[in-house]
């Protein structure tokens, strides 16, 4: 005799759909990237070597460090997401990298 438990799907129906992807810049050589970060797991750190990893390899990049921004994560974080935006703009931003969690 086979039993058959009804079972519940844990996650809710989708509310928001598929969207596609923004274009990717061609290179980064001469553009500006912002570093934002949770404050979470030694971003500091590996922004460091980010940067001096692109640095050689795009002597033009430029970065905003994540220092402008605040975390992205905590107490501020609705402030800090809602300001980004402008921020990006005024800042002349063209690529970010967001991190890091764990």
């Amino acid at each position: 005799m086979t039993v058959r438990y009804e079972a519940l799907w844990p996650r809710s129906p989708r509310q928001v759909g598929v969207k596609p992807l923004a274009r990717r810049l061609d290179t980064l050589e001469g553009k500006t990237i912002a570093q934002l970060w949770d404050y979470v797991f030694r971003g500091d750190e590996v922004f460091q070597l980010l940067e001096e990893g692109l640095k050689q390899r795009f002597p033009g990049v430029r970065f905003v460090s994540w220092k402008e921004f605040g975390s992205t994560h905590g107490s501020e974080e609705r402030e800090v997401l809602a300001s980004l935006p402008r921020k990006i703009e005024a800042l002349g931003v063209d690529a970010v990298i967001s991190g890091m969690g764990c």
